[in-house]
């Protein structure tokens, strides 16, 4: 079992929001709280779950009530977010080995190789550009 698994902010927005591939998203957070799997991110993932919902209903994808609703479910997720400063200097090394443009997305694979855990994402780029080098970084679907 696992003890921690690294969450992105993408498979956490799939949870809360609808999307074809919520319920695995929202079955997979549920089944890591009920088995009491530590959730980590770093700690920009609070401010990009907060951005994308805020967004979402800014362009009317969710109405404000449903914006409101999964921004409570967000803060109530028990998310241990991580400042350390290991983070930074691996995330820019990465984005430099996965030629990303962007090193915020390699911050999740970072913090997942200091933890020692599994990042589990639902950005099929990030996913792309670093199962085959990565095997602990995993597809929201391979859950199901």
């Amino acid at each position: 079992m696992r003890s921690r698994v690294c969450v992105d902010a993408s498979l956490v927005i799939w949870a809360l929001t609808p999307s074809p591939l919520s319920p695995i998203a929202r079955a997979l957070l549920a089944r890591w709280l009920e088995d009491g799997v530590a959730l980590v991110a770093p700690s920009l993932f609070a401010f990009e779950v907060t951005s994308t919902l805020r967004r979402l209903v800014y362009h009317k994808e969710l109405t404000a009530a449903e914006g409101e609703e999964a921004f409570e479910k967000f803060l109530k997720l028990p998310v241990y977010l991580a400042n350390r400063r290991g983070i930074y200097p691996l995330a820019w090394q990465l984005a430099k080995e996965l030629n990303r443009a962007r090193a915020y997305d390699t911050a999740y694979l970072a913090l997942a190789q200091i933890a020692g855990c599994e990042l589990w994402t639902a950005d099929r780029r990030l996913y792309n550009a670093a199962c085959a080098k990565y095997p602990w970084v995993k597809w929201v679907e391979d859950s199901a």
